[in-house]
């Protein structure tokens, strides 16, 4: 017996376009209801102010002790975030109208992929290294919430001519959960700190620091780290600006 309904293989992006391809009065029952779960889903998405509405007051009272010990008000006037490949440990650093950067806490990254040295192509798994600006905050995001880091940057994007590498790869995160592959996962306290916190700082105050080792502390990359020619200047970059953070 043939069913009562045509299937074609077009991308159904929503479930408007099965009204293009299913046949039948009796299935329209099913339609109508593909229709209503995908307008539900939609109005079921969170705004940013609403997700800082909704987790705001744990994050604030998470970080309440740390700005009481670095004597800053809430919220700062400035955000350092710095991530160690090799430590897999993410510092906060936050500064009041003085422009001085204080330590605030660690976070460990509970979930990274890929070796010491940039990111240089799509799907090769690195986390890059680099400085960065946060460009939005997911407030839908897979991994609970995420904050999306600026790779790649003009630096990254003039390597990638320069090496004749067209497919940089991009949507870079720190998020929430403990799995990650490019990203960095931080569990979803942590992302939930770091998401409120950057909301009301505002993401223009905030920048992130991707570095393989502590170069502040002489720490080096091992001899075997395969790595490109031009490595050189971009640690050379990453160190001037480091070399403006306080160590913890």
């Amino acid at each position: 017996m043939k069913p009562d309904f045509a299937m074609r293989s077009p991308s159904l992006h929503s479930p408007f376009a099965w009204l293009r391809v299913i046949r039948g009065p009796h299935l329209l029952f099913l339609a109508l209801l593909l229709m209503a779960t995908y307008i539900g889903k939609v109005a079921t998405k969170k705004t940013v102010a609403e997700r800082v509405t909704q987790y705001g007051p744990a994050a604030r009272a998470r970080l309440a002790p740390h700005f009481t010990k670095a004597a800053l008000t809430y919220p700062p006037a400035k955000l350092v975030l710095v991530g160690i490949k090799a430590e897999r440990r993410l510092e906060l650093y936050a500064a009041g109208a003085d422009g001085k950067l204080r330590f605030l806490r660690n976070y460990l990254v509970l979930g990274a992929s890929g070796e010491l040295g940039p990111k240089l192509r799509e799907g090769d798994r690195q986390v890059p290294e680099g400085i960065y600006a946060v460009e939005l905050l997911n407030p839908n995001s897979r991994f609970h919430l995420s904050l999306r880091v600026g790779y790649p940057n003009a630096f990254d994007r003039a390597k990638g001519q320069l090496d004749a590498r067209a497919q940089l790869g991009g949507d870079i995160m720190i998020h929430g959960s403990n799995v990650s592959i490019g990203c960095l996962a931080m569990g979803d306290d942590a992302a939930e700190d770091l998401f409120v916190l950057a909301a009301e700082t505002g993401l223009k105050n905030l920048s992130v620091i991707l570095t393989p080792v502590d170069f502040r502390r002489g720490k080096t990359l091992p001899p075997e780290a395969k790595l490109p020619a031009w490595a050189p200047e971009l640690y050379a970059q990453i160190q001037a600006r480091l070399a403006t953070v306080p160590l913890p």
